[in-house]
């Protein structure tokens, strides 16, 4: 339907459930090292699972609660964006990602994300944007730091995954901190 360049041959576009094969093909491309941190390669163990995974945010979309992006590295899907929160009654939402190996340590990650950031504060009027990280997830925690974000906290221990505790913390950037462009 549309793609929106990030540069270096990428491209961020809706990630919709008519594309669960490839979905699922990069969840098996990067089960192990996108699974350290977060529980989308559980949620997505097979193709009914990951259909499944995919029509939540189109339900989602269609509700005005949330929204899914992949991004596309010269063709090939290799991560993707999203937003797990989209509250616009409280002008509130919590972005999330997650990429595959091959893909990272290119910045698509903090690209992608500042293309939503920009639309959800810009166009839909979003006062704050949040994002939710493992403390033990430096890699995402270094974006949340490149998009301007402010560590809000922490919640200790809130979050158990994979019969462990995580410490989370919260990052929020508000739409008089974001950029204008």
């Amino acid at each position: 339907m549309f793609a929106i360049s990030l540069g270096d041959g990428a491209e961020l576009k809706p990630l919709e459930p008519w594309r669960a094969e490839e979905f699922l093909a990069h969840m098996d491309r990067g089960r192990e090292f996108i699974g350290r941190h977060v529980g989308l390669p559980d949620a997505a163990a097979d193709l009914d699972s990951a259909r499944a995974w995919l029509q939540s945010y189109a339900n989602k979309a269609a509700a005005d609660t949330g929204r899914l992006y992949g991004i596309w590295l010269d063709g090939l899907l290799v991560g993707g964006v999203l937003f797990r929160v989209f509250d616009t009654a409280n002008e509130t939402c919590e972005a999330g990602c997650w990429l595959e190996p091959s893909a990272a340590g290119r910045g698509l990650i903090t690209r992608a994300c500042r293309v939503i950031i920009d639309w959800a504060v810009k166009e839909r009027g979003m006062h704050r944007v949040e994002w939710h990280v493992s403390s033990e997830n430096q890699p995402s925690i270094n974006v949340a730091k490149r998009l301007g974000m402010t560590r809000d906290g922490v919640l200790r221990e809130s979050y158990l995954y994979r019969g462990v505790r995580q410490n989370t913390e919260i990052w929020s950037v508000l739409a008089s901190d974001w950029p204008v462009s």
